[in-house]
């Protein structure tokens, strides 16, 4: 009995292994999918309300689609600008700080620190990343394209898919279970990326601030890049405040200067995400901050930056079908983080 339950534990081991290699092998289908069934979830409710205003459902899918365009392009140009003003200025400004370096070198050895063992700087490898950055910035443009046939074809078709399921749920409860675990996860995820984007407006303007006051160069890219990055918890609130603690550290050349950045950025996104942002959320969308962490490094270990995007509405949605179905729900209840009701 024992070899067996050992067997099948081993089983499911290997199944999953092969299931997460088969999903970051198949990237470059499924996260244009993953990404345009967030962004139906998200523009459904729009198509909807026109169609039940009289407007013709041909003229209301374009409507919503212009609408999920201008949102989708305003995003994705804001994520441009904001890294490639910064990789240009790392760019241009190779050469001082390649000089930069040299000088710090110099000041260590006047005062007997050997710096033999210091990670070597070279401007070449700094504009090697900021052109990297700059390549991975253009591959964006195609990545819209092939989402937005996906969100095409998804909004035309999920009015007669959830017509389906409820019509199949009058004689099989599981379609109906499926049909309002759908229903369920596009209001909660509408919820998430609604305070999402009000929690990026609130630190892009905070981070624009403090830079601004501090005195530090591209104040507005920062602030631009912390909007954009805030929709990724944990690495992007962290690369938000590694990118202007570098900076800090190559415009102003003291270590404490860097600290004192660092401290402050950490304070605005620890404020936003660990104290404002679960209060706007409310209990509706309590999940165990562990699974949250692990669904984000997950989804960048498999998709890199958009899955780590993806990862917790992922986790949402699995979690509220969970919910819906009896044999499940345990799933639920054990990983949403709350306390057992009594």
């Amino acid at each position: 009995m024992a070899g067996g339950d050992g067997g099948r534990l081993a089983m499911g081991i290997c199944a999953t292994i092969l299931l997460a290699g088969a999903v970051s092998l198949a990237e470059p289908v499924l996260a244009p999918v993953a990404f345009a069934l967030l962004v139906v979830a998200l523009a459904w409710p729009v198509q909807h309300g026109l169609q039940a205003r009289g407007i013709p459902a041909i003229l209301a899918l374009l409507v919503t689609v212009a609408v999920t365009l201008v949102v989708l392009v305003v995003l994705a140009l804001a994520a441009g600008w904001g890294f490639g003003r910064v990789a240009r200025w790392v760019i241009a400004n190779a050469g001082a700080l390649q000089a930069m370096y040299a000088q710090k070198l110099e000041w260590l050895a006047e005062r007997g620190i050997a710096a033999d063992g210091l990670v070597q700087f070279d401007s070449r490898w700094m504009v090697g990343i900021a052109q990297a950055v700059l390549g991975q910035l253009q591959g964006i443009v195609g990545f819209l394209g092939v989402t937005l046939v996906f969100v095409i074809l998804g909004l035309l078709e999920a009015g007669v898919a959830a017509r389906q399921l409820a019509r199949i749920g009058r004689d099989r409860p599981g379609a109906a279970h499926l049909l309002q675990g759908c229903i369920e996860t596009a209001s909660k995820l509408r919820t998430y990326m609604g305070v999402r984007t009000i929690m990026s407006i609130a630190t892009g303007i905070a981070v624009w601030a403090f830079a601004r006051a501090m005195g530090l160069d591209l104040a507005l890219e920062w602030g631009v890049i912390a909007f954009v990055l805030n929709y990724i918890p944990f690495i992007g609130s962290l690369l938000a405040t590694l990118f202007p603690t570098i900076f800090a550290v190559l415009q102003f050349g003291t270590w404490q200067s860097a600290v004192f950045v660092f401290l402050a950025l950490q304070g605005i996104q620890f404020l936003s995400g660990s104290t404002i942002e679960p209060r706007l959320a409310g209990a509706r969308l309590a999940m165990s901050p562990f699974l949250v962490l692990v669904a984000v490094f997950l989804g960048a270990f498999l998709w890199g930056i958009p899955g780590a995007f993806i990862g917790v509405p992922a986790l949402i949605a699995g979690l509220t079908l969970c919910e819906q179905f009896p044999g499940s729900r345990w799933v639920a209840q054990l990983l949403s983080g709350k306390e057992p009701s009594r």
